[in-house]
């Protein structure tokens, strides 16, 4: 079955194209280029740069929205501000942590100024308003290195927006940056991790990572490339519309997994050049 939603745009770019905290209309039926294209692949020709691709793009694939960064704070996002999500998460998001200085945006992890639950750190998170269902979610990031941290791009949605919980996962995670791990959650059942070799080191340059979110599949991407798809019944993936989000964060509790957080090099920064979602044609 075809699932149709209501479209609210971010920055439309070319042709007027252009969290898990408490995290939108839906996307609305759109004439979009194939999810199979990626911004990957629709660049033109562009200077020579030390990146993995070009910033910004010169094309966009028709149907898509597409948000530059270098131009300020896209349409209908938000910084997240004055709240933490607690368990593992060791810090308190800050807008002052969200920054746009006319280039990348940065998302930072420092000491948080005014401390609050015990919690020392402050974080940035980066979040649409509005909701967003089936297509293709591209992300030109450059991550973290460092014991104990996560740069992440995602899609959300739960209790907070009177949701399941569902979610779609690219995280890097600072103890080593030569990997990917890619996750989802159905009604707030994880248990899907994936870990992808890059060939590359995730916090040295800006590369590409994508997820094609369809009924019956996830397919993530790495520099336009296939690199894991998943395939089950519609009732086994994510259904419900979300909102798109990245972070920066320092963990507490999880040292098997993100190792103990090395706090002697703060302020920590990853990077953000732009953001484009493809609906499902």
């Amino acid at each position: 079955m075809k699932r149709i939603y209501k479209f609210s745009p971010i920055i439309i770019a070319a042709a007027l194209l252009c969290s898990c905290g408490q995290t939108s209309a839906q996307p609305a039926a759109a004439t979009a280029a194939p999810a199979q294209t990626t911004a990957a692949q629709v660049t033109e020709a562009a200077p020579e740069t030390t990146s993995a691709e070009p910033a910004p793009l010169t094309a966009v694939p028709e149907g898509a929205q597409y948000s530059d960064f270098h131009s300020g704070m896209p349409a209908g996002f938000e910084a997240s501000d004055g709240w933490t999500n607690g368990s593992m998460f060791n810090v308190t998001w800050r807008k002052s942590n969200v920054t746009l200085d006319g280039g990348d945006m940065q998302l930072i992890i420092d000491k948080d100024a005014s401390p609050k639950g015990g919690i020392p750190y402050s974080g940035g998170e980066f979040r649409s308003k509005d909701f967003y269902g089936y297509g293709l979610y591209e992300v030109s990031m450059k991550a973290i290195k460092n014991d104990g941290v996560v740069s992440s791009f995602f899609t959300y949605t739960g209790p907070s927006d009177n949701n399941p919980w569902d979610e779609i996962d690219v995280e890097i995670l600072g103890k080593d940056t030569t990997q990917v791990q890619f996750n989802y959650f159905v009604n707030g059942k994880g248990g899907h991790e994936f870990m992808y070799d890059l060939g590359f080191d995730a916090s040295e340059d800006f590369h590409t990572y994508a997820f094609d979110w369809r009924e019956d599949s996830i397919t993530w991407l790495v520099d336009g490339e296939e690199v894991h798809k998943v395939e089950k019944e519609p009732s086994k993936l994510p259904s419900t519309p979300s909102k798109i989000m990245m972070n920066a964060w320092c963990g507490t509790g999880v040292d098997g997994w993100l190792n103990a957080f090395n706090d002697t090099n703060l302020p920590l920064t990853a990077e953000y050049r732009w953001l484009m979602f493809t609906p499902a044609g």
